[in-house]
């Protein structure tokens, strides 16, 4: 008897579709630098600046790390107090009455004005841009997870009940596993919030950092610098959402 032979997998291409929406944009920037004659003190074309990055590497990398520092703690420390504040809301609804508008008021000041206060308060070092940072990454993440821990359904918080289940049980089998896909999709926007908030940081008072080197080439018209912090900054962001991708195809498998 023949053995039927099992149909080949398909190939996952998907990632192909944001390589070519890469390269057209590419295209259509370098389109515009030739055809505009735009000078290269304005923009750069792309190729200008993809040499800038290979002769700046040693400078950008110095840069870099200070930044990925900033980026990684405010990421840490800011989604951590924001799944602790929330697990305490959805718990004891009365602080959550009292402090959730609070948070809310807190979070329409714009971080850039916040920045010359923590620099005032903390100086001129890593503590101001790792808690502004945080703060980036705070209300999204508070927001979601409060409505992933409230996501169950009336049916099976009654089950959990009627089998006597403690408030620690209910929150680790019911509330917590209801919560991961909120928390992973403030998850996607705090990976790439936190990087603003490093270099948004960094811009008020820094000598170190990818902000630092984008003011210093501003006021030194160094376009191709310049351009090369920013697409510094955009893979710092772009690698941080990887990995939080990946992260959440290995949380959520179901």
């Amino acid at each position: 008897m023949s053995m039927l032979k099992p149909l080949p997998r398909k190939r996952n291409l998907t990632w192909l579709w944001p390589l070519a929406g890469g390269l057209s944009l590419l295209l259509l920037w370098s389109g515009i630098i030739v055809l505009g004659e735009v000078r290269p003190f304005i923009a750069p074309a792309p190729w200008d600046v993809a040499a800038e990055i290979w002769k700046n590497r040693v400078l950008l990398a110095q840069n870099f790390w200070p930044t990925l520092l900033e980026a990684v703690a405010g990421f840490i420390c800011g989604n951590l107090a924001a799944i602790s504040v929330a697990v305490i809301f959805v718990h004891f609804h009365t602080v959550q009455k009292m402090y959730l508008p609070i948070a809310v008021l807190f979070n329409t000041i714009p971080v850039i004005a916040l920045a010359p206060i923590l620099i005032l308060i903390f100086g001129i070092n890593i503590t101001p841009k790792i808690i502004i940072a945080s703060l980036v990454c705070f209300f999204p993440t508070l927001v979601n997870m409060i409505r992933g821990l409230e996501a169950y359904t009336s049916s099976e918080m009654e089950l959990m009940r009627v089998m006597s289940a403690s408030r620690l049980e209910i929150f680790l089998r019911l509330r917590l596993p209801r919560s991961l896909p909120f928390l992973f999709s403030a998850l996607r926007i705090s990976c790439t919030s936190c990087v603003i908030g490093a270099i948004v940081g960094e811009w008020i008072g820094s000598t170190m950092g990818i902000g630092s080197l984008i003011i210093q080439a501003t006021f030194n018209y160094r376009s191709g610098l310049l351009y090369a912090a920013i697409c510094m900054s955009s893979a710092l962001a772009l690698s941080l959402f990887t990995i939080v991708i990946a992260s959440e195809k290995k949380f959520l498998r179901w």
